[in-house]
Order: structure tokens, then C-alpha cells, then sequence
């Protein structure tokens, strides 16, 4: 019997493979979506039943390609995390417009055009669960964060919007905001003197988003955020 498919979108060293790791050990086959599939397909090796597919997330076309692919060969996806965001630094006077539109793209249009590729089979099974990373940005607009900022909040109320279009049909759509520093190499270097406990850990991400996937219906949760203990918030 073919196993359930989740597609994470975005994968990356951190959060993506995390998420990737504790959904294959749920007994799910993965798709591994990223623009470039170097990393994806060394994980897709270490991974039972995982593949890697290129995907980049700020064209609808190279989306919709992707899924037909995924289609194909594992199935329809049960579980999609959208795990794709970025968006350069800078205030409202330095960001340009077409960094501002990058981040809309793939904090949004992305987030958008890859739950259209999984939403009918979900509603012609009755069940399914979409899950968006997001961040605290969504909630509030730094200086630093003009162009970030309003892509994430944009993401949050489009999360917001399906899940009360998607609900009622059985499929569980939820954020997850990350309200934290994510602990990877780089994030390490660039902040050598905090302690452990100042970092989020990816597979702690992870368990969440397995959380929210396993939830009884009777009790869905949309908005989830998750931080260290010691995050001042």
C-alpha cells in the first residue's frame, strides 16, 4: 500500500529537513521541494521513500510542474508545509520595489499557488492538513522590515482566509509563527556568545508541525507560536 505524500516546500538545512525527517518517520513518502536540489537530493537519499524535486516558489508555472511531477510519481499530497520565506533587510527607504516584490512572491503568491495544487484532492478525500511557517513579523512592522514584513502578514491572512474557506471540507489549514532564532551553523557563527537555550532547535519546529498535522478535528488549531522558554515576548 502506497504511502500517505507530504510535500514540504522550501527545504533547506534547517526547519525543512527537520520537517522532512519527522513526517518520513510518521511513515509518509516526501517530496522535497527547493529551487536548488543539491541539499535535497543528498536528504532524499538519507530518506525512505523521499524524492527531490526543483521548485521555485516565485513562479506558478515551475510550482505547478513540480506537483504534476509529484503527482506522478508518489501521489497526492495529504500534507503540505509551506516552509518557503525570505525577504531582504532594509527600511522603507532603502528597500527596493523589486526586492519588495520578490518577498510577496514567495511568502505569498507561492504560498498561494502551492495550496491550489493540493487543495481538490484534499476536498475530494475530506480530509487533508496545509501548514504555513510563518514569523512574528507578520504581526508587526520592524524598520529593518519593510519588505518581510508585509509578505509574512500577507501569508498570515491568506492562511487566515483558507482556513475558514477550507475547514468546513476537512482540511486543516494552520500557521506556525517562529518567534525565535533558528539554531543552524550560520546563525551559530554569526552569534557565538548566546547559550543553547537562546535557539530554536529544528526538530522541536518539527514536532509541532506534527502536532497540528495529528490534530482531532474537534479541536483544530489555526495559529500556533512557538518559542524558547527564555524568548522575551
Amino acid at each position: 500500500m502506497a504511502r500517505p505524500v507530504c510535500a514540504v516546500v522550501g527545504v533547506g538545512e534547517g526547519n525543512g529537513a527537520a520537517f522532512a525527517k519527522a513526517f518520513s518517520r510518521e511513515g509518509m513518502a516526501l517530496a522535497l521541494l527547493a529551487r536548488r536540489t543539491e541539499f535535497t537530493e543528498a536528504l532524499a537519499r538519507e530518506i525512505s521513500d523521499a524524492r527531490a524535486y526543483s521548485c521555485d516558489v516565485t513562479d506558478p508555472g515551475s510550482i505547478k510542474h513540480a506537483f504534476d511531477a509529484i503527482r506522478t510519481d508518489l501521489g497526492d499530497p495529504a500534507v503540505l508545509i509551506y516552509n518557503a520565506g525570505s525577504g531582504v533587510r532594509g527600511d522603507v527607504e532603502s528597500i527596493g520595489l523589486e526586492a519588495f516584490e520578490n518577498a510577496w512572491r514567495v511568502n505569498a503568491l507561492g504560498a498561494l499557488a502551492a495550496s491550489k495544487q493540493v487543495i481538490p484532492a484534499m476536498k475530494a478525500a475530506g480530509e487533508g492538513s496545509i501548514i504555513f511557517v510563518g514569523a512574528t513579523a507578520s504581526l508587526r512592522g520592524g524598520a529593518q522590515t519593510a519588505a518581510f514584513a508585509p509578505a509574512k502578514a500577507a501569508q498570515r491572512i491568506l492562511a487566515e482566509s483558507m482556513a475558514r474557506s477550507l475547514w468546513p471540507q476537512g482540511i486543516h489549514v494552520s500557521l506556525m509563527v517562529i518567534d525565535a532564532v533558528v539554531d543552524l551553523p550560520r546563525t551559530r557563527e554569526r552569534m557565538p556568545d548566546k547559550p543553547d537555550d537562546f535557539f530554536i532547535k529544528p526538530d522541536d519546529i518539527a514536532a509541532t508541525a506534527i502536532w497540528l498535522a495529528k490534530q482531532p478535528r474537534s479541536a483544530w488549531t489555526f495559529e500556533a507560536t512557538v518559542r524558547p522558554f527564555g524568548e522575551q515576548w
